[in-house]
């Protein structure tokens, strides 16, 4: 075979020799990668600044312009050159057609130049320059010269001017197909002759299958471009199977000639290691299968030729090659398809173990705490229907349920009966992976399906199989939790036949299972649903509508292969669920049908019991207003944790029904839970609730016996968790809103893109102060909070009575109306915005707008910042007296909630938690009445119990300012949730549970300070808190936060506005039941709104933001991007400048570094590193003292618990040549930088310590936070304070100056023989104190002298730097937002992740291209060389590859764009070049190296002389 022109090699788009690259300006045109990246050599020489930023480097710190006027003279130069071809081409193309007629005899014989330049006019055209083109004159010729061998120039001409007009023009494709260019292109490509024509003709064939599918398959196309696919590049791989998806997209029933010769080349393929070949040949046989499905025999052939053993091996858990989730879902599909028409199929699936793949990836959706397990990432609910369909289609179809044919039927009956082993593998893979996806929160949908496949497996399994298969999975508790939640009878009716197999194949040890957890209980229920609810689990029913409905309207058919798209009717009788329950309840349990006491086990009795007893004595103690005996107290706890691990194991249902929460809750509020606000706790009753604390976690922090590894605590946690996935019914709303542009809003009078709401304002009968609003239908915008509704209607309304419209002062309450909200003077969006809309009026309102109605609210003209429910919240706001309440249906509503929520609120009540068009259509009446002022004794009176009011000043008073604290005394929430729900209680005490888990050291530490105190102690190692805490994982429901990630995912949620009000009433109350990676979500939507929290728009909660290696793009495209020049040299003054002009922002910033070309994710990264590595600089005076090493000629901070501020004396001006103002200024620029890190998803390489972040979190620092940033004075102030403490117990017994001199020893020595003086340890320019005669510490002043040192050191030392902190760090976003994580979570958010690498995870989360695979040999060596890698080597590795240390939050899985390693071009030898980067686009090159030491050593000489500078290739 001979090779004409240049063939293309194997290694593609290979960039010349570098070391490190950013990413260079793009210039208007389209170009690779590898056209616009920038180098930093590994010297760390510069290479001048690039021609595009010469000319616009304005200077230090300036901001940098996108190129805009060069872009459009270009623009324009190009229009003005596409005009002057226009006139001429007609001319041109006419002299072209002659000459090729002139040489048309012999053959081909001159018409090469004619050809050539034919080819140069068309490459330069468009559509609109190809007018004086003559298709019907030139396309014939073409195919003649093409298809004539003569002169192969000739001959490779046409192809390629056929090519040219393939791209220019549609109309060409349509006269190639009428004049026969199809086959002539799929016979040179049979013929092979030469490889440039061959590549050629395989890209007009890409090009005219996309319109003309079917010709192309007539004309023998597939096998045309497959038959010497092996003989290609990779790229013209990919083009010849696209070709073939293109063709299989609409396949005609008679095409299987046409195909079945194609099936063994593209089964092959799928052994390639090429991504995205693989891919694309996935969707071709996806495509083919669907098209014949009706055809055994094509079918059966897919699987001979090894489809299936291809996608098994695709699809398993660590797979060969990651895929893109589309292609996952169609080999899914393709696999289920195939088991619907061949049992050929199904006998290869199950002697594959293709149910281990498919609980691998339902282990893997998004039902874990939000962060998938493996490489499949958050599962879409297509690829879930899909295994669903599968698991359905592997099991024969029930007896008498669905349509089938009865001969396949009855061949997978028969090979489950020939090989029961299959079946009981099938089992034990997947029945426990559908009870944990249905447990999760699915969906109706969803949740029908898994029980449709457990229905098949209990039905098909033998009495001993199933018992088997129980083992492993609680049958009983799950179908109670179903049963007990759904009110759709499809779900009921599978479970109650779920229920009635499994009771018939084990009657002899079902029974007794079935009443422990519940089931007898809540088919009882189902029974009594007709009179009325009897027990808190009928109070929680669940009713799940609509979320899951199919195309035909029926869950019948959702799994059902072979249904059609019209509407069938369903296959339940609508009394099927009563007579299934009542024919379990006769036939199994038997006696009356209502018996109030059925279910209730020994159990439940036993834990009654202990809940009276408790309650009782809490109630009595309550009204004593003192503390009862505590040791009886903790007996009654021992027993009652003793059954939550007993030898006879407590189910969720008795759990539930003991009332154990509910006595836990009173007795922690010493008997003040949902009392009145009158009666709740003062905070004089802090001892009390201090003592209970004590006695709970000495009780719950500890083993039951030595046989069991968890705490109490960790036990009740688990319980409490599971009883709140039984017991929720938080709706995930399914919102279907109308398509529209922008809508003018009556309310709040301006154009907005969300949805309206249609709302009639009626006044509320027997008000008469008020006018009649008459203005008929209004449209509102969803989102309006109540108080825009008020502020529009006031003036209409209130308006009845002249003195309504007075205030006391005197001043008209219209005038309010006409200024802008003073919300709007601190938020310059808000005052922008209404500047916009006050100049906006519609001719039909002009009229509304001069009776006042001035008030506009925040337009949605920038969708990314808006925010209506948690603006006020987040800015601050003064609060101001309602003047109208409004009720809908009779009910009234919460004004915290925006329309849409409360309008939602009341139509779920009505069971209907689908938003679709009636949502929308419908007409709201709201009605309004005059709101009754409160007298503020009352709202002062209700925040009493808040007043700080300790037992005695000690150490341990800032504890009541803590959330869970706090909550305890109040004895409610703080939120609005229905506290006559049960899940309440759950959510008070899991409250209460994790906040006592989180300060358990400094609760246990007063403990021991007061059992020293007492003489009951008197080592002071026994000061020492050893208590194990729970891990804050348990903590969290992954229930709630599957939810929340479903509710945030609906296009409705732009903002909290638009989401359920359990959403922002269960993050503000109880954060931790949220995984981290649900927060953060919640966090971005709600401070920058949803484009932040959705990084891309196909994009799920799992921080893996790649779409594929053809999508390199950052999580900030889309949103509006400054770049600024900074100096290496002046990192901090080019921050200052930076902050002065962008920390008020919402664009994102790029860094350019000064004197070097590049810009872009890279130095952008490096910026905050080197910031980062600033500010730790020991001379700047922010923080204590620790070790310190000489980097790079200036000392940083060492600091192994993280940095802490350096206490500064009041006053002191300087220290050490350092201006305390400076300090100031630092830690302003410090906040500044930290939220703008934050904000832009920068990582910075700065560990705060956790008493830092305390005080981010807004917490208040006491003795007991020293030990977590300095231990060694922690420790000791906490002896010395146990000193105090002794002598002052001692004291009150004795009287005063008894006290023995030996209690004052520490540690053998006296307190005065100590010689302490008083300044502070470690800072003697630190004065304490202002009296000068306390010069030494002695006993006397010993409790002066703790109190001073704690003041000074997280008090009034730090609170100037702490405030500055704040301050710069408000200017960019509200710091509040921050308090939905934990300390350790703000740390992961700000610094990312030092994770230890697993080669498994590296081959998940690495892309592999251009010349390398996962299994090329130097790949194998740098994965080895990597994960051997020490923790400095590895941040040197990132920061060379991506511009920073660490990995951001979420670790290797999370870095977007993904790493990528493809294969670098060597100039002379491989072993003699270094690897080079493009950090914009992670991407590294590496040559193949001939050994692994070799690249080692090459490696580790890059990563650390690589560094300091980006430069061009």
């Amino acid at each position: 075979m001979e090779n004409r022109g240049r063939k293309r090699s194997e290694i593609e788009d290979q960039p010349a020799a570098a070391d490190k690259r950013a990413c260079s300006e793009p210039g208007p045109s389209t170009s690779s990668a590898a056209d616009c990246d920038m180098d930093s050599s590994a010297s760390g020489s510069g290479s001048g600044r690039s021609e595009v930023d010469s000319d616009r480097d304005s200077g230090d710190g300036s901001g940098d312009s996108d190129g805009m006027d060069d872009a459009h003279y270009r623009t324009r130069s190009f229009r003005e050159s596409q005009r002057r071809m226009a006139g001429e081409n007609p001319s041109v193309f006419r002299s072209i057609l002659s000459s090729l007629d002139a040489g048309a005899s012999p053959p081909g014989q001159g018409a090469a130049p004619s050809l050539e330049k034919l080819c140069n006019v068309l490459s330069m055209s468009t559509e609109d320059t190809l007018t004086g083109f003559s298709f019907e004159s030139f396309v014939p010729r073409l195919v003649a010269l093409a298809n004539e061998g003569g002169n192969p120039d000739a001959m490779l001409l046409a192809i390629r001017a056929i090519v040219y007009l393939c791209d220019r023009s549609r109309r060409a494709v349509v006269y190639l197909v009428r004049y026969e260019a199809v086959p002539m292109l799929c016979a040179r490509l049979m013929a092979m002759e030469y490889v440039d024509v061959a590549e050629l003709c395989l890209i007009a064939l890409k090009k005219i299958s996309k319109d003309h599918p079917v010709v192309c398959l007539n004309a023998g196309a597939i096998l045309a471009v497959l038959n010497y696919i092996d003989f290609f590049s990779s790229g013209v791989r990919r083009d010849a199977v696209s070709t073939v998806a293109n063709i299989c997209k609409k396949l005609p029933s008679d095409c299987s000639a046409h195909v079945i010769v194609a099936i063994p080349i593209l089964c092959n393929l799928l052994r390639y290691e090429d991504r995205e070949l693989v891919q694309t040949v996935a969707l071709s046989l996806k495509r083919i299968v669907m098209c014949s499905s009706s055809s055994s025999e094509m079918l059966d052939e897919l699987c001979k030729h090894g489809a299936i053993h291809q996608s098994a091996q695709l699809l398993a858990l660590h797979g060969r090659m990651t895929l893109s989730q589309p292609t996952y879902t169609d080999l899914i599909g393709m696999l289920a398809r195939l088991a619907s028409g061949s049992l050929v199929a199904v006998r290869t699936l199950f002697e594959l173990n293709m149910s281990s793949t498919l609980k691998d990836i339902l282990a893997s959706t998004d039902l874990s705490h939000g962060v998938p397990h493996s490489h499949l990432g958050n599962i879409d609910p297509n690829q879930l229907h899909e295994v669903l369909k599968l698991l359905n289609e592997l099991l024969p179809p029930l007896a008498g349920v669905g349509e089938h044919t009865q001969e396949l039927a009855s061949d997978k009956e028969k090979i489950l009966k020939d090989q029961p082993e299959l079946l009981r593998q099938f089992g034990v893979d997947i029945l426990p992976a559908l009870i944990q996806v249905v447990s999760s929160g699915a969906n109706l949908t969803v949740c029908y399906g898994c029980l449709s496949v457990i229905n098949k497996l209990v039905y098909f399994s033998s009495a001993e199989m199933l018992l088997y298969l129980l083992n492993n999975a609680n049958i009983s508790s799950f179908l109670a939790s179903v049963l007990a939640q759904y009110d759709h009878h499809h779900v009921l009716v599978s479970a109650l036949r779920i229920a009635d197999i499994v009771m018939q194949k084990l009657l002899e040890t079902l029974p007794d299972t079935f009443v422990k957890e519940g089931v007898l209980y809540a088919v009882d229920a189902l029974l009594m649903s007709e009179t009325s609810s009897r027990s808190v689990l009928q109070k929680s029913r669940n009713i799940h509508q609509s979320s899951g409905q199919t195309a035909n309207g029926c869950l019948c058919y959702t799994f059902d292969m072979g249904s059609s798209l019209e509407k069938e009717p369903c296959k339940i009788e609508k009394d099927t669920v009563y007579t299934l329950a009542k024919h379990l309840k006769a036939t199994y349990f038997g006696g009356e049908i209502f018996n109030s006491e059925i279910g209730l086990t020994e159990t439940i009795q036993k834990l009654r019991t202990f809940c009276a007893l408790l309650s009782n004595d809490v109630k009595e103690s309550s009204q004593n207003d003192c503390c009862a005996d505590e040791e009886y107290f903790s007996h009654i706890l021992e027993q009652i944790m003793g059954e939550l691990n007993g030898a006879n194991p407590m189910s969720t249902f008795e759990f539930i029904e003991s009332g154990v929460v509910r006595s836990l809750a009173q007795y922690l509020s010493n008997g003040k839970y949902l009392k009145e606000k009158a009666d709740r706790l003062l905070p004089s009753n802090f001892c009390v609730l201090l003592k209970r604390f004590v006695t709970f976690v000495k009780i719950s922090l500890t083993a039951l016996h030595l046989q069991c590894e968890d705490t109490c605590l960790t036990l009740l946690v688990r319980r409490l968790q599971s009883a709140l996935s039984s017991l929720e019914h938080f709706p995930v709303i399914a919102s279907h809103a109308p398509k529209s542009g922008d809508v003018y809003a009556s309310i709040p009078g301006c154009c907005t893109k969300h949805p309206c709401l249609r709302v009639r304002f009626v006044r509320e009968e027997g008000e008469s102060v008020l006018s009649d609003h008459s203005l008929g239908v209004l449209t509102v915008d969803s989102f309006s909070s109540f108080d825009d509704i008020e502020r529009f209607l006031w003036p209409k309304v209130g308006t009845n009575r002249v003195e309504d419209s007075v205030d006391p002062k005197g001043k008209d309450v219209t005038d309010d109306l006409n200024t802008v909200p003073k919300s709007s003077e601190r938020n310059p969006v808000l005052g922008r915005n209404y500047k916009e809309m006050k100049s906006f009026q519609d001719s039909d309102m002009q009229d509304t707008m001069k009776q006042g109605v001035n008030y506009i609210a925040e337009v949605n003209a920038d969708m990314k910042t808006r925010n209506l429910v948690n603006v006020h919240k987040l800015y601050g706001s003064e609060y101001t007296p309602s003047r109208l309440i409004f009720y809908l249906k009779g009910k009234e509503l919460d004004r915290s909630l925006t329309l849409y929520q409360a309008v939602l609120q009341q139509v779920n009540e009505d069971n209907d938690v689908t938003v679709g068009p009636k949502f929308w259509s419908d007409v709201y009446e709201v009605k309004y009445r005059r709101a009754i002022e409160q007298n503020q004794s009352d709202s002062q009176k209700s925040d009493d119990y808040k007043v700080s009011s300790p037992c005695r000043q000690e150490p341990g008073s800032s504890w009541k300012k803590l959330s869970f604290v706090s909550s305890m005394m109040a004895a409610e929430l703080p939120c609005n949730l229905d506290r006559s729900n049960p899940t309440y209680d759950i959510l008070f005490l899991l409250k209460f549970l994790e906040g006592l888990n989180r300060f358990t050291f400094q609760i246990m530490s007063h403990e021991r300070l007061d059992a020293f105190a007492e003489g009951r102690i008197d080592d002071f190692d026994d000061l020492k808190v050893r208590i194990p805490a729970v891990p804050q994982v348990e903590f969290v429901s992954s229930r709630l936060s599957d939810k929340l990630t479903q509710q945030m995912q609906d296009p409705l949620a732009v903002s909290v506005a638009g989401m359920p009000p359990w959403c922002s009433q269960l993050m503000d109350a109880c954060p931790f039941l949220f995984s981290f990676e649900a927060r953060r979500m919640y966090f971005r939507m709600t401070v920058f709104g949803s484009s932040q929290s959705h990084p891309h728009p196909s994009q799920q909660l799992t921080g893996d933001y790649t779409n594929g290696t053809n999508n390199r793009q950052s999580f900030s495209d889309g949103l509006h991007r400054d770049k600024f020049h900074v100096h290496r040299s002046h990192i901090l003054d080019s921050a200052v400048q930076m902050m002065n002009l962008h920390a008020h922002t919402q664009s994102v910033l790029e860094v350019v570094f000064h004197d070097e070309v590049g810009t872009g994710l890279g130095p952008t990264m490096e910026f905050y590193t080197l910031v980062s590595h600033e500010f730790q600089k020991a001379d700047l005076g922010m923080w204590r003292d620790g070790h310190s090493s000489q980097v790079e000629d200036a000392k940083h901070v060492i600091a192994p618990l993280g940095l802490f501020p350096r206490p500064w004396s009041a006053a002191s001006c300087s220290s050490n040549g350092v201006q305390f103002t400076e300090v100031i200024d630092k830690f302003l620029l410090l906040g500044q930088v930290v939220a703008k890190a934050i904000k832009d998803r920068r990582v910075m390489d700065l560990s705060f310590s956790k008493a830092f972040y305390k005080f981010i979190l807004e917490q208040e620092l006491d003795i007991y936070d020293i030990h977590s940033f300095d231990p060694e004075l922690g420790r000791t102030l906490l002896e010395f304070q146990a000193l105090v403490e002794r002598k002052r117990t001692m004291e009150s017994v004795s009287g005063k100056n008894t006290t023995p001199l030996s209690v004052l020893h520490f540690r053998g020595t006296k307190i005065e023989d100590l010689c302490l003086d008083f300044t502070l340890p470690g800072y003697n320019d630190y004065k304490l104190g202002s009296t000068p005669e306390y010069k030494m510490v002695n006993s006397l002043n010993l409790e002066e002298y703790i109190s001073l040192i704690v003041d000074a050191t997280v008090k009034s030392g730090i609170s100037k730097q702490v405030e500055a902190f704040k301050t710069g760090f408000n200017q960019v976003f509200p710091l509040k937002a921050l308090q939905i994580f934990t300390e350790d979570e703000i740390e992961r958010l700000l610094c990312g992740e030092q994770e230890t690498w697993v080669y498994g995870e590296l081959l998940d989360h690495i892309i592999f291209d251009h010349g390398y695979t996962a299994s090329s040999p130097p790949i194998s060596n740098l994965l080895e060389i990597i994960q051997e890698f020490g923790c400095d080597e590895r941040r040197t590795f990132l920061q060379f590859v991506t511009g920073a240390p660490r990995l951001p939050p979420g670790g290797l899985a999370a870095l977007n764009p993904k790493l990528t390693i493809v294969r670098k071009q060597w100039s002379t030898w491989p072993d003699s070049d270094l690897p080079s980067v493009m950090t914009c686009q992670n991407y590294l090159k590496l040559p193949p190296y001939s050994s692994k030491e070799i690249m080692r050593e090459r490696l580790l000489y890059a990563i650390t002389e690589g560094q300091g500078s980006f430069h061009l290739s």
